[in-house]
Formats: C-alpha cells, sequence, structure tokens
C-alpha cells in the first residue's frame, strides 16, 4: 500500500474536522461568500493545495462533519448487520442517536455550522441532499436483514426517523432545552412501535405467527327443528372443525330434523 502524503495526514480524522472548525469561523464571522480558500488554509494551518487535496469547494468543507458521521452510522449500521440477535429497527434508531450525540457533543461548533447553512441558499440545498443520505442509509439497511418487511413500512419507518431526528437536532441548535438525547430516544421508540409492521422481534417478544384460518361450519336445518337441536349441531360441527375435519372446515354434513 502506497504511504498516505503528509498533508492528507494531517487533514483526516480529527484533524479534518479541525479545518472545518476554523472555516466555519470564519464563515460565521465574514460570510460565506467573503471568506476566500486562501484564508481558510492560512487559519487551518494547512496550504492550499492541501485544502483542495481533502475538500472540492468551501461548500464541501462546510459538511465534512456529516461525511464523517455518515461513514461512523454506516460502520455502526454494518456491526449490527453482523450480529444475529439485534433487532434492525433498533439498529437504525441507535445509527440516528448517534449522529445526535456528535452534534450534541460539538455543539458550539454545530450551532455556528447551522447559522451559516441557514444563512446561503446553496448550503440550505446541500444540506437536503446529505439529509436524504442518512434516510437513504436507513432504507438500505433494512432492506438488506430485514427482506420479509415491506417496502411500504420501511421507507416510511426510515423517513420517520430521520426526520424526527432532524427536528429535535434543529430545536436542540436553536436553544431548545428540551431537545435532549433521552427525549430524541423516548420519541424514536415510539416511532418503532407504531410503524415496525411486520418487523421480527429478536427479543422472542410479541407472535410473529401468521393468523390462524377461520373454519367455516354450515348446518341445514329444517325449519321445524327447535333451538337447541340446531345448536348442538353447531357445537358438534365446530368440535370437528376444532379437531381439524377437513368436512367440517368447510360443511359440517350435519342435517337437523330431516
Amino acid at each position: 500500500m502506497n504511504p498516505v502524503p503528509t498533508g492528507e495526514r494531517e487533514t483526516q480524522g480529527p484533524a479534518r474536522l479541525r479545518v472545518m472548525d476554523a472555516a466555519i469561523r470564519l464563515f460565521a464571522e465574514s460570510g460565506f461568500e467573503s471568506t476566500t480558500v486562501d484564508e481558510i488554509a492560512a487559519a487551518a494551518g494547512i496550504s492550499r493545495r492541501t485544502f483542495f487535496r481533502q475538500f472540492h469547494s468551501k461548500e464541501d468543507v462546510v459538511f465534512a462533519d456529516h461525511r464523517a458521521l455518515l461513514a461512523q452510522a454506516a460502520e455502526f449500521l454494518e456491526q449490527a448487520r453482523c450480529d444475529p440477535g439485534a433487532d434492525p429497527w433498533e439498529s437504525v434508531c441507535d445509527a440516528a442517536e448517534l449522529v445526535f450525540r456528535r452534534f450534541e457533543e460539538n455543539r458550539a461548533l454545530s450551532v455556528r455550522r447551522y447559522r451559516v447553512v441557514n444563512a446561503v441558499e446553496a448550503l440550505r440545498e446541500r444540506e437536503i441532499v446529505t439529509v436524504h443520505s442518512y434516510e437513504r442509509l436507513f432504507t438500505d439497511h433494512l432492506g438488506a436483514v430485514a427482506p420479509s418487511a415491506s417496502p411500504l413500512v420501511i421507507v416510511p419507518f426510515a423517513a420517520a426517523v430521520t426526520a424526527g431526528h432532524n427536528y429535535l437536532l434543529r430545536e436542540m441548535l436553536r436553544g431548545n432545552p428540551e431537545a435532549t438525547l433521552p427525549r430524541l430516544r423516548s420519541e424514536l421508540e415510539l416511532i418503532r412501535t407504531r410503524m415496525r409492521g411486520d418487523a421480527p422481534r429478536c427479543d422472542g417478544a410479541g407472535d410473529d405467527r401468521a393468523p390462524a384460518a377461520r373454519r367455516v361450519v354450515v348446518v341445514v336445518a329444517d325449519q321445524a327443528s327447535a333451538d337447541d337441536e340446531i345448536a348442538d349441531a353447531v357445537r358438534s360441527g365446530l368440535a370437528r372443525a376444532a379437531a381439524g375435519s377437513a368436512d367440517a372446515a368447510v360443511d359440517s354434513d350435519t342435517d337437523v330434523g330431516t
């Protein structure tokens, strides 16, 4: 394997996010359009060449955290996929919590970035595309690990988890004290309970068996038959149906008063 150039090593991982931090600070202070790549590189202590080796544009550096978080979420779901005891629907919720937690841990940077993105239309549009990447990740994971689940359950579930996460994340960045990780966990649990559909439960709870087929018993009775005679015939037919009699399941062949 070829060694990674020094400039690239310096801007990978946490160092890459430091470049983003420097850029966001400049964007917040001077405006996105007014800030140059040279100013970002100087503030981050890297060369212009190194900046473009790692980021295609100023827009790209704004979303460096999302790229890192998307990769972490994908890795988390891949590990869950290899765990036979993992509930895939719960794993998706856990991945959403992971993303929220990272933004919460870096709240100051996240707030600055949120304000920068909201101030620039092109960045707002890029944010929409980025959010869809999370939703696509969740959908693909569920489609792979829960193949028996209907797409009409998977797609709305992934969308609901993503939307719920994004709503509380925005509230947290706006300073809402109620927008916390425990609140997100509670809301995602409600979504999972309401929308999981035919998802298998790995903890053995619930009953995934198909409902038993209904049995029909037909009794042919003469008009002169007494009520108790008809009732006895019906009970007899139901008893045979419960015992698995094919004849009873279709027609009791019981004539009353004939």
